[in-house]
């Protein structure tokens, strides 16, 4: 249950950012006996795409280009991690997590790329590195306890759930 609920976590991390998971996921692997991954040639170059999408990201209508670029990229990220991650693969056909991964990180990054180009406009692109160091600390932060803490995850993320839910009910009262 561990293992599915970081891989859960790990997904959805990719879809707001492909490669700050990823760099993490390896150098707590290299580093740590957290996660068995690692070759350093592999790290530097998820690092340099990482420096990339993290200056791109912050400038407007570049984002947008981004986000159809990692259109590509995140799902695949996702898949790939929620796959590899804890049991989840060894309880779950490869094919049905791959699927999962793929899902939930293309999900997120939908939902990011729509709402963008909204921050863009109506910010006249101020928004936009506010909004994008939020996605990477999101993404980072959930990648780490999605490693380390897996139950909190899925506390935290029971816990978004009834906000949302709430907020929801409260938001159709008003109108």
């Amino acid at each position: 249950m561990l293992g599915l609920l970081a891989a859960f976590g790990l997904a959805a991390a990719t879809g707001l950012n492909a490669y700050l998971p990823l760099l993490i996921v390896g150098l707590l692997a290299r580093y740590t006996d957290l996660l068995a991954l690692t070759h350093p040639v592999v790290l530097i170059v998820i690092g340099v795409l990482l420096a990339i999408e993290v200056t791109v990201d912050k400038i407007p209508a570049v984002d947008t280009v981004n986000d159809v670029i990692q259109t590509l990229f995140r799902p695949a990220a996702g898949a790939i991690l929620f796959a590899a991650s804890g049991n989840a693969i060894s309880n779950v056909s490869p094919v049905l997590a791959m699927v999962c991964g793929l899902l939930i990180a293309g999900g997120v990054h939908t939902a990011k790329a729509v709402a963008r180009p909204a921050v863009t406009a109506g910010t006249a692109g101020v928004g936009n590195p506010v909004v994008s160091l939020a996605e990477d600390a999101l993404s980072g932060i959930t990648t780490v306890v999605a490693v380390v803490a897996p139950v909190l995850l899925g506390l935290l993320l029971l816990l978004a759930i009834w906000l949302f839910i709430r907020w929801y009910h409260h938001r159709r009262s008003r109108a």
